[in-house]
């Protein structure tokens, strides 16, 4: 059947100057979606990452509405059963401020009615701590702090 390719764009909210590219692709036979790419200018060590719900930057990364939950569930890692389709977990910059990103996942489909087509990946200042972390906004954001970085997900051309 093929597969499904979209990119995101990621520039930095603020004075934050966060860059980089992401590059998804989905294999319609198995709804894996893969996510690759490379993030530049974080401070190191891990980063919340996640999709959310809006495709919208008019007032920056704050635009793009909270983490992409089509099925209501409390946040979470994303090996757990209960979580946001969104909660992609921490990305951990080196020591140079870069993340290579090489992620699999089965949530984040490109098609279909819970699609991320449209949506916005966010970077966040500071680590997801996978709602386990006891603090009032762990079962919502996993406490990942600021939005450091964002982009719209969008279709990606197949020439």
């Amino acid at each position: 059947m093929g597969t499904v390719k979209a990119v995101v764009i990621i520039s930095g909210d603020g004075d934050h100057n966060v860059r980089g590219s992401l590059q998804f692709v989905q294999d319609l036979k198995g709804g894996i979606t893969h996510v690759k790419g490379r993030i530049e200018g974080l401070t190191p060590g891990p980063h919340g990452f996640h999709i959310h719900a809006l495709g919208d930057t008019t007032n920056g990364c704050n635009s793009t509405g909270p983490h992409f939950n089509p099925l209501n569930k409390e946040h979470g890692s994303p090996t757990d059963l209960v979580r946001h389709a969104g909660d992609l977990g921490n990305i951990v910059a080196g020591p140079d401020g870069v993340v290579e990103v090489s992620i699999s996942d089965t949530q984040i489909p490109l098609s279909g009615h819970h699609s991320i087509l449209g949506r916005a990946v966010v970077v966040h200042a500071d680590p997801d701590d996978l709602g386990r972390g006891g603090h009032q906004l762990s079962k919502t954001t996993g406490n990942a702090g600021a939005r450091v970085g964002c982009g719209i997900i969008g279709l990606q051309s197949s020439v």
